[in-house]
């Protein structure tokens, strides 16, 4: 079940827990740091394939990508940088991209791997440690600016989602491109600088795990706090789970708590990217001067 974000005064007003006495004094660890084979343990991907596969393959800015469209829909439509978690450009990621366009939306995945499709936790840690941030962020933008003019999207509202390492960057996505319509991160280490996030322009929807070891309840709380300071809108939505709960191909999925999540993410992306993108385009055109 959901577990809402109480404001700082409430968390200041409220009486603190008795915790249990422990064995021994032990060196607390930053919020969210864990130790890298813990976090490598919250990754585990099942064997079982994804559904059938409704898009192409295309290049974006010399990179790889995942292109699929609504079936039936004709330019212009509201679009979507679909951003792959730690395990890379997969099959699972491509039916995200569909699950998107099934929902009127042009989803593009994104590859900022370079071709590399982990299928055990020691190759995707491999191939996340050699992504080139000034690469990531060039190919980002380039996805975000292909959705706006290629004549078969034409978007006129544009929207990022991204999972763990892609939640992270779909986070950079906003605040690297003022002129995004909507970002989603599901579980992706956040940004906890307040000078940092007022760069972001799009409104925010972050999605949290309360059992996760790598991005714990501390660190949700501290980026609530920044985003506050920042003074961008946001909603941060924690749910009783594991890291990578939504994900169907990994061990620690949690179907119930998933579909709560994906149930608010369409309501996000519909007030954002959909109604905004039916009322531009019910306008009149301006007659050329």
């Amino acid at each position: 079940m959901i577990t809402a974000l109480v404001s700082i005064a409430l968390l200041a007003a409220a009486p603190l827990q008795e915790k249990a006495p422990e064995k021994a004094p032990q060196e607390k660890k930053p919020a969210g740091q864990i130790s890298e084979e813990e976090f490598k343990k919250l990754h585990e991907l099942k064997k079982e394939a994804a559904p059938p596969l409704h898009g192409t393959m295309i290049e974006i800015d010399k990179a790889k990508a995942y292109f699929s469209l609504p079936e039936g829909a004709k330019a212009p439509m509201p679009g979507v940088v679909v951003i792959h978690e730690w395990w890379g450009l997969n099959d699972h990621v491509k039916h995200w991209a569909d699950r998107l366009a099934a929902e009127g939306y042009a989803a593009l995945a994104v590859d900022l791997y370079g071709g590399v499709v982990a299928t055990t936790p020691d190759e995707a840690n491999a191939a996340m440690k050699k992504v080139d941030a000034t690469r990531s962020k060039e190919i980002l933008l380039a996805a975000h600016a292909f959705l706006k003019d290629d004549p078969r999207v034409q978007a006129p509202t544009r929207g990022s989602i991204g999972w763990c390492f892609g939640g992270k960057q779909s986070l950079a996505l906003a605040l690297a491109a003022p002129d995004l319509d909507a970002a989603v991160m599901y579980y992706g280490f956040p940004e906890l600088d307040p000078a940092k996030l007022e760069m972001m322009k799009a409104p925010l929807l972050g999605i949290f795990g309360t059992k996760d070891k790598s991005i714990d309840p501390d660190t949700v709380r501290m980026f609530e706090e920044a985003l506050q300071k920042a003074k961008r809108e946001h909603k941060l939505l924690s749910y009783e789970a594991e890291h990578a709960f939504a994900n169907p191909s990994g061990a620690k999925y949690d179907e119930e708590n998933a579909a709560k999540a994906w149930a608010e993410v369409r309501i996000f992306l519909a007030e954002h990217l959909k109604v905004p993108a039916e009322k531009k385009m019910a306008e009149p055109k301006q007659p050329p001067k």
